[in-house]
């Protein structure tokens, strides 16, 4: 991650001050969990004259959050399958295979680890001497602490969504509730006992809140010549100068207010689900008034964007400087010039591994251009011609067979008779699709993987979307007031501007749904989710929230040549998916108990 510093440290400085503090947090010893080694021996009193190390140490819990690339646990549900026997994700769907020794989602450690340094920061902030100015060290001073805050809860809803789960006594627990830094000679055996999910929202909710109150929607330059600032309940009028260098662009990508109020959306909306909801305290309402709050800054309905369909392919990329996000996106990492995705995921035709692979389960998951499910008569869909008439989102995130792939334009031959190269089903156990289609979505298509000519694009992971965003509003204010209930707008409204951005432009389904009531537009809305957010990481944790089927068997095609035409198979079974009744809640890393007999584990693990 880039964090970009302030002018009182050096202006526009990349990388994480941290890494030249040399703070390191180990994560298997009570020492290092609870009092963090200072490689260089200064003390943390030496941040209260030298703001660049205390800047530090927040920038420790910047440097954990997820980075670098997306995660793509969707082949640890029905979504997808990869052909990389050494996934992770793949190997936690076989019986047995996920325990709580073994977890690819666990986050215990590394947020907690996050929250350490955070509370660290918090119990010093209010001696780091940031600037000479009194009026610029309150500003400063009120920045940081609403970053803490807002960072903070935001690691505590990392920490909720995958580990938050009911013990054997059936008390719904999220995680030990630390406000200031520990030591080895802090009473472990009090701090380590998990709190209730319901109180570990309320502070959730305290501190993104706090951070929405004290932080600027977006760090943004001002043209005014003086502008007027409340620091902790005292006015200052600044220059624009002075209001730049605190509050200004520079500073783009650090957690802002805007972004805390989507934190908000999202961890009440998860706490609102069939999965949390008998204990966490938070309903529906809220989720949805959380969402409406960060929407209505974009600008409600109209604020969708009709180019978010392909954010990631946007030839203007480049032109984003620091830390700007196009219209579609919300936070996101920084960007850089690669073509690992490509090479993980590009068919081998074309010189890639074809790593993920859609399941036939999703491509069923696209509705008809009319907007009808394909199982619905009035769809349509033929079976034997299954790609024409389609939702054209299924275009742009599948690669199907016949289409054309990276730079070269390359016809693709997902065939189970392919004789020309590994493209076909299952020609090659490493490389070829194991489900007779290979991803599209979040790969460029302008890169060129041949050794003779290669060529890379620009990339980020996109840390927060506002369709993300618009779906949470949907999906809440169905649950609260009905599909044509909300607050100023309905999830009736949300689902039609989306559809018709991705080209479906009757609303006969989406009538019908709406008149049906709350239950059928809950599934239109789930399935305009599993469409728009796919391979973001969020279709394994919206199964689990929702309680849904978490064991269906992940599907293929297996398409042949006739003496007629293309034969479409669909009894390809592809790979089973084998949880527990425990695995809607994930476990608390078994290490953890064993150090901390205090802690209670969720239920069957």
């Amino acid at each position: 991650m880039k964090i970009v510093m302030n002018n009182i440290i050096s202006k526009n400085k990349v990388g994480a001050v941290v890494l030249g503090l040399t703070i390191v947090m180990g994560f298997t010893s009570c020492n290092d969990l609870f009092e963090p080694a200072i490689e260089n021996h200064l003390g943390f009193e030496y941040m209260y004259e030298h703001p660049d190390y205390a800047d530090g140490v927040l920038g420790n819990a910047y440097t954990r959050l997820p980075n670098g690339s997306y995660p793509f646990t969707e082949v640890a549900t029905d979504d997808a399958v990869t052909n990389d026997a050494d996934n992770n994700y793949r190997k936690m769907t076989a019986v047995d295979n996920w325990t709580s020794s073994n977890n690819p989602v666990e986050t215990w450690r590394n947020c907690r680890a996050a929250i350490q340094y955070i509370n660290l920061f918090l119990d010093n902030v209010d001696k780091v001497n940031w600037n000479s100015d009194e009026t610029v060290r309150a500003m400063y001073h009120q920045r940081y602490v609403g970053e803490a805050k807002g960072l903070r809860a935001l690691f505590m809803y990392y920490l909720l969504r995958a580990h938050g789960g009911f013990d054997k006594d059936n008390n719904l627990l999220g995680f030990p509730l630390i406000l200031q830094s520990t030591s080895i000679e802090s009473d472990h055996g009090s701090l380590e006992t998990r709190a209730t999910f319901a109180d570990c929202m309320k502070q959730l909710i305290a501190d993104a809140e706090e951070a929405v109150r004290v932080l600027p929607v977006d760090y943004k330059d001002t043209d005014n010549d003086q502008e007027i600032v409340n620091c902790f309940g005292k006015s200052y009028t600044v220059s624009k100068a002075t209001y730049n260098r605190v509050l200004g662009t520079n500073f783009a990508g650090r957690f802002s207010g805007r972004i805390a109020r989507a934190i908000l959306a999202q961890a009440s909306l998860m706490a609102a689900s069939p999965a949390f909801a008998s204990a966490s305290g938070i309903t529906y309402e809220q989720a949805a008034s959380y969402a409406k709050a960060v929407l209505d800054l974009n600008g409600g309905i109209s604020g969708i964007d009709p180019n978010g369909l392909e954010w990631y392919a946007d030839p203007d990329m480049k032109n984003l400087s620091g830390g700007e996000c196009p219209k579609e996106v919300l936070w996101r990492t920084e960007k850089s010039e690669s073509r690992s995705l490509e090479e993980d995921n590009f068919p081998p035709s074309v010189y890639g591994k074809g790593r993920i692979n859609p399941t036939q389960n999703f491509v069923d998951a696209f509705p008809m251009a009319n907007g009808y499910p394909i199982a619905n008569s009035k769809s349509g869909y033929n079976a034997q011609d299954p790609y024409a008439g389609r939702d054209p989102r299924l275009a742009k995130y599948v690669l199907y067979n016949g289409m054309t792939a990276s730079s070269d334009k390359k016809v693709i031959n997902t065939q189970a008779d392919n004789t020309e190269n590994l493209d076909g089903l299952n020609k090659d156990v490493s490389k070829s699709t194991r489900t007779g289609y290979y991803l599209k979505k979040l790969l460029r298509q302008d890169v060129n993987l041949n050794p003779n000519n290669a060529s890379s694009q620009m990339h980020y992971v996109a840390r927060i979307r506002y369709t993300e965003l618009y779906l949470d509003y949907a999906e809440a204010a169905n649950e609260a007031w009905g599909p044509k209930g909300g607050m100023g707008y309905t999830a009736y409204d949300v689902i039609k501007a989306l559809r018709e951005r991705a080209g479906i432009t009757s609303t006969d389904y989406l009538d019908e749904c709406a008149a049906a009531g709350k239950e059928a537009m809950r599934e239109l809305i789930r399935n305009e989710r599993r469409i728009e957010l796919c391979f973001e990481g969020w279709r394994f944790w919206d199964l689990r929230r929702w309680k849904a089927n978490i064991n269906e068997t992940a599907k293929g095609v297996k398409i042949t040549n006739t003496g007629d035409g293309k034969l479409y198979d669909y009894s390809l079974s592809v790979e089973t998916r084998n949880y527990k009744e425990n695995g809607y809640y994930g476990p608390i890393p078994y290490d953890q108990i064993l150090n901390f007999p205090s802690l209670a584990q969720n239920a069957g693990w």
